[in-house]
């Protein structure tokens, strides 16, 4: 329970992210500030945690041997996913974002084939290819569909162009995230702990942040001081409390593709407080009944997800010759 309780709590700063970016956009902030300033704040300061923490020569030491790898999936991890989702946060509110977003359920399991997870046999420890985890899939479907309820009320007050510059960036970002995830744990294969792997993603990916911040002075011009403000408070309680519990929690179950897909299911819960925080800092309308119903699929779904990821699987066990 502990990986699902972390990233339920993750789920709770993930939230700041949506109504922040949302809050910055209706005040008229470009989303290029919004993604690149969380990022360059959050090296700085997630620096001082994980040197005060001792471990920052680890950190640059495992870097070093593969800098290419690091590049590459910090940017698809980071820069793939908060890129699209402030894009989105321009072209939609932040409960319409939140609630696609939860379509990264569905994704992280689907990505499972592109991964190898160990099975413990009598002989020892096998490596296979992961499977598609369908029993764990078919209750964050129930998930998606208390989504969906949630949504459907406000979604018809939004036009076809305004739906999909808000669904199309979300989905490609679900697919990123976990992908960019799983593929620096593979990576690091435990040597690094999650805040040294945020950190090191975080300056991996500064180069595609200040590439983008120089596109967005010369076509946005310089970000407002309370723009800068909210970045900072969204790479405080989003870039480092959220990330740090999320990845903490994915590396307690690092290896078992179905309890990953789990802790990947809670951040349903950011849909939730989304929501919450809509109302209380934007002065959102309450939920109606559809909705409300949709909130109570949602846990349900969520509840189930928890109890089949700690269910006994006896896969059927492959050699390594036959990974092809």
């Amino acid at each position: 329970m502990r990986p699902i309780i972390l990233g339920v709590f993750a789920a709770f700063f993930f939230a700041f992210t949506f109504v922040l970016n949302r809050a910055m956009e209706l005040e008229g902030g470009s989303w290029i500030w919004s993604a690149s300033l969380r990022f360059i704040f959050m090296a700085p300061l997630l620096f001082v945690i994980v040197w005060l923490r001792g471990n920052v020569k680890e950190l640059f030491q495992e870097i070093k041997k593969a800098p290419g790898i690091w590049l590459r999936w910090s940017i698809v991890g980071f820069g793939l996913f908060y890129a699209p989702l402030c894009f989105a946060a321009a072209y939609g509110p932040g409960w319409l974002i939140a609630g696609t977003w939860q379509i990264t359920i569905i994704s992280g399991s689907l990505l499972a084939p592109l991964f190898y997870e160990t099975i413990q046999t009598k002989t020892g420890p096998v490596q296979m290819r992961g499977k598609i985890p369908y029993k764990g899939l078919a209750m964050s479907l129930i998930i998606l569909i208390g989504v969906a309820l949630m949504q459907a009320e406000h979604a018809a007050q939004l036009s076809l162009h305004e739906m999909l510059l808000c669904v199309v960036p979300v989905m490609l970002a679900s697919f990123a995230y976990p992908l960019g995830n799983r593929k620096m744990m593979e990576a690091c294969a435990g040597r690094l702990d999650a805040y040294q792997r945020v950190l090191g993603m975080t300056l991996a990916s500064l180069p595609f942040w200040l590439i983008l911040s120089l596109y967005g002075l010369a076509s946005a011009g310089a970000p407002s001081r309370g723009q800068v403000i909210q970045s900072g408070l969204v790479a405080v309680f989003s870039g480092i409390c959220a990330t740090v519990l999320f990845f903490a929690a994915t590396d307690l179950v690092k290896g078992d593709m179905r309890k990953l897909g789990a802790v990947e299911a809670t951040q349903s819960f950011e849909v939730l407080f989304a929501a919450a925080g809509e109302i209380l800092l934007l002065s959102s309308p309450l939920p109606g009944a559809i909705s409300w119903s949709g909130m109570a699929l949602v846990i349900i779904g969520m509840v189930l997800n928890s109890h089949a990821s700690n269910q006994t699987q006896k896969p059927a066990i492959q050699s390594k010759a036959a990974k092809a």
